[in-house]
């Protein structure tokens, strides 16, 4: 038998969805003739890997290339051209006009993948095009960047962006002996974390000396300073953008494809535009949200490698749905891991929910076996439905483990029943007989069903001094000491009971516990007495702590 007509697959884009489009579809068909063309010299790098190089973490750079031109070839009968830019595409005629080292010529196609992903925002300020300014996107990016510290021996660094790249960099760059200032134009840095976490995040940077400045951004560089948006002045050797990644959308716009409302290119679950022959994947494109099924652009790794998937399969004929995204990310700080999944609390507000949250600030494994670390969880519910719709997590061990299992439980639509009731390893070095997960749906559920009633700290602040409500500290001596809070009624949750009379019954009561334990305990002590008008403050000092308006004297 003779050979099938060949479909003619051409994909704009060698990394993360582009090189997983072609992998799959020449696992599908051995007859497609698949070309890929790549802007840069490489293809398929590891470009999550780049900050772990320029920290040495990774010592050898063979290790982020993944595969190259002939590999690719060798392996998938795949043609790749780097340095190969694409410039125009010509629908009608389904030609790609493209423009290498000899100048530029036609590609036909029959299916079109595109998958260019962003680029970095750089923004057009004094200085900025100095040699000492810096992004981080590519193989050639790190290259620079580990050059100027191997030759220039820089002491000092400003870091502009607090987001992904702009975190793990602070790390790279602390590991390689440079002071390290990191500038953010928002209130606070991973804007896409609730506040407190935030607050956490940015007290884990400063105790391994990193200086970091929020709502402050750049307003020039020169050749020994830099000078910020309230007018001072920093030092700095090396600069390092890293606010923000732009969707790479010229060549989409200029072939006349629909952009969506987030400034994403619009593609339906298979992955095709509003040109059925061209398909696209990745951070360039907008996607639902698993969560409140809105087109959102999350732009992350591995979405971008299942929707390429996707989009490689149905290009050739297939017909898989991408279901939309979670956003679950995670990042290393130095020892330390903060992790999210679904819709934080402001998110979850935005989106019109009714928003419940609980938190849970235990160790990670129980506290009688050594080692136990602390770990910080929050998750976000509905609760008209008890419907969970986010979570957060920071700490040493244990962080994304628990951000998974509500990633997974996101995923199937699960409840705070359903959470409570999950059946997780457990085994004293590894966890409690109740993990975090379980104690995060108790503490949301006794919420929602009015049996511990619950108010956030946020929810409390502007209570704290009110004629008709008080706070009832109810943390033992030595808890109350270490962090005293000024204008509260403080009777330890063990003399609770002897000391009902101290407390008026005629206020709103807001309990403080260490964490929200004995505050849920010390909740149903007055409920017993009956006391009306009472609430656990979720989470507690440990939450409450972090929270601006809390004026802990500690």
């Amino acid at each position: 038998m003779g050979k099938r007509n060949s479909t003619k697959i051409l994909i704009i884009g060698g990394v993360a969805g582009g090189a997983t489009a072609a992998a799959r579809i020449r696992r599908l068909d051995e007859n497609a003739e698949i070309t890929i063309l790549e802007k840069g010299p490489y293809v398929s790098f590891a470009n999550c890997g780049l900050p772990y190089f320029i920290s040495r973490d990774i010592q050898r750079r063979s290790k982020l290339l993944l595969q190259t031109p002939e590999g690719f070839f060798s392996r998938y009968r795949v043609t790749v051209k780097i340095n190969t830019e694409a410039l125009e595409i010509k629908r009608n005629e389904k030609k790609v006009v493209v423009k290498t080292q000899h100048g530029e010529e036609l590609l036909p196609y029959d299916r079109l993948i595109l998958a260019q992903g962003g680029s970095p925002i750089v923004p057009q300020l004094p200085g900025i095009t100095l040699e000492r300014v810096f992004k981080l996107w590519t193989i050639p990016d790190m290259d620079r960047i580990h050059k100027y510290i191997e030759e220039k021996k820089p002491a000092k660094a400003v870091i502009a962006g607090g987001g992904f790249i702009g975190l793990e960099m602070a790390e790279a760059l602390s590991a390689r002996g440079i002071e390290v200032t990191l500038i953010e134009l928002a209130p606070q840095v991973m804007i896409s974390m609730d506040p407190e976490f935030s607050s956490m995040i940015k007290a884990g940077l400063e105790e391994k000396g990193i200086i970091v400045k929020t709502s402050v951004g750049l307003s020039s560089i020169s050749d020994t300073t830099v000078k910020l948006s309230d007018g001072s002045e920093l030092e700095t050797d090396m600069v390092l953008l890293s606010i923000g990644v732009r969707p790479e959308l010229t060549l989409a716009k200029s072939a006349g494809l629909e952009i969506g409302s987030n400034g994403g290119l619009i593609v339906d679950e298979n992955m095709r535009t509003s040109d059925p022959d061209i398909y696209a994947a990745g951070d360039m494109v907008e996607v639902s949200h698993k969560v409140h099924g809105k087109k959102v652009r999350i732009p992350l790794a591995g979405p971008a490698n299942r929707q390429g998937r996707i989009a490689g399969t149905n290009a050739i004929g297939g017909n898989m749905r991408y279901r939309g995204a979670l956003g679950t990310s995670v990042v290393k700080l130095f020892e330390r891991t903060a992790a999210s999944t679904g819709l934080s609390e402001k998110a979850a507000a935005e989106a019109g929910y009714e928003t419940g949250v609980s938190y849970v600030f235990k160790d990670n494994h129980v506290t009688y076996f050594p080692g136990g670390k602390p770990l910080a969880l929050k998750i976000v519910f509905d609760k008209k439905t008890g419907r969970l719709l986010g979570g957060q997590a920071y700490g040493e061990d244990g962080v994304e483990k628990r951000i998974d299992v509500l990633a997974t439980a996101l995923h199937g639509n699960m409840t705070l029943e359903d959470l409570s009731e999950l059946d997780l390893a457990y085994a004293p070095p590894y966890n409690s007989a109740n993990d975090p997960v379980n104690m995060a749906a108790f503490i949301g559920l006794n919420d929602i069903m009015g049996y511990s009633p619950l108010k956030t700290p946020a929810q409390v602040l502007p209570e704290q001094n009110g004629k008709e409500s008080l706070i009832l500290d109810v943390r033992t001596v030595g808890e109350q000491a270490k962090a005293p809070l000024l204008d509260t009624l403080h009777i330890p949750a063990d003399e609770l009971r002897d000391r009902l009379g101290e407390i008026p019954e005629d206020k709103t009561i807001y309990i403080m516990s260490k964490d929200g334990f004995l505050g849920h305990t010390s909740l149903q002590i007055l409920k017993a007495a009956g006391y009306k008008k009472i609430f656990n403050i979720a989470g507690g000092y440990s939450a409450a702590k972090w929270f601006d308006g809390w004026n802990f004297n500690n």
